[in-house]
């Protein structure tokens, strides 16, 4: 088969020939040429700072120093020969410090800072119960009687009430009735308990008798009986 030629092929060459390397007759930038003397010099393009200014009426943080030459004036003069001896004459005598010997060869220490001297039984407060031991001891025992207040409120919120007397008899009444019925069904099982249902008959009575029995004890043996909330 023939080629296929497609009909707008000369006019796409026409227009990629027109449009091709249209940038070559624009030319190289005009611009002005620097002259040779304005070379770029060393720090040239670094910022600048301004200037540091002076200020001269600026506060001192420290005073300036006395030159060497210069000498202060004393116009007073002391003499402290005399006033050394009036201070000894005036002052009190020195005391003599104790001191305990405890070796042969005579090794000393000081007595007082020892405690083997008794210096504290000199104070006014010597054998004084410290304010502090006292006032802990008053807020112990008021603390001790809240607990025992609150205690005893408690117990009575949840004190027990006494079962009266007629209605304890009729409870015996009615445990004995109930244990005469038990025993009665007891008395009436077979003699032989050859099967798993007699066996299990006969420990559910033994054990209902047996509480009861020991119901009818508890309430016999107590006059009064308490019942909780």
């Amino acid at each position: 088969p023939l080629r296929y030629i497609p009909k707008v092929r000369e006019l796409v060459k026409h227009e990629a020939e027109k449009n091709k390397s249209q940038w070559k007759t624009i030319g190289p930038a005009k611009v002005a040429v620097s002259s040779p003397n304005d070379f770029l010099q060393k720090h040239s393009e670094e910022p600048k700072l301004p200037p540091k200014k002076k200020e001269k009426d600026a506060k001192r943080l420290l005073p300036l120093l006395p030159p060497r030459t210069y000498h202060p004036v004393i116009h007073i003069k002391k003499n402290f020969i005399t006033k050394n001896a009036v201070a000894v004459i005036r002052g009190e005598p020195k005391k003599p410090r104790h001191f305990c010997v405890d070796t042969r060869q005579g090794d000393k220490y000081l007595l007082e800072p020892s405690g083997l001297f008794p210096k504290y039984i000199k104070k006014k407060n010597y054998g004084v119960l410290p304010k502090y031991v006292t006032r802990r001891k008053e807020e112990m025992k008021r603390e001790e009687e809240e607990y025992q207040a609150s205690v005893l409120e408690e117990l009575k919120k949840k004190a027990l009430k006494t079962l009266p007397e007629e209605e304890r008899t009729n409870i015996l009444k009615a445990l004995k009735k109930k244990w005469e019925e038990i025993n009665h069904a007891y008395q009436r099982l077979p003699v032989v308990t050859d099967t798993g249902y007699k066996r299990m008959q006969k420990e559910e009575l033994e054990l209902k008798l047996k509480q009861l029995e020991h119901d009818i004890d508890a309430i016999e043996k107590h006059k009064r009986v308490y019942i909780a909330n």
